[in-house]
């Protein structure tokens, strides 16, 4: 089995996933997804487009207990006053 997929992978992902992605998310078997879907006990939605199931990345995040949050690029190192002054997030 896939080992599950890490914090920065989770922010990596597109807007929605496919099962076997969603399955590793939370770190169980795909057959053992497929088996909760069909018993609707799912923990998160599931969007059902032709033959292919695919799962929003937002909600299996909020399952998963990872808040979407925007994300800055600054560097952690670099003094709080940049040449345009301090920086500021709005």
């Amino acid at each position: 089995m896939d080992r599950g997929l890490g914090f920065t992978e989770m922010f990596e992902l597109p807007v929605a996933v496919d099962l076997r992605t969603a399955a590793r998310a939370l770190g169980v078997h795909p057959t053992t997804a497929y088996r909760l879907i069909r018993r609707g006990q799912f923990p998160c939605p599931v969007l059902r487009l032709g033959g292919r199931y695919r799962v929003p990345t937002a909600e299996l995040m909020r399952v998963l207990g990872i808040e979407e949050r925007p994300l800055y690029d600054v560097d952690p190192d670099e003094d709080d006053e940049g040449p345009d002054g301090p920086h500021t997030l709005f």
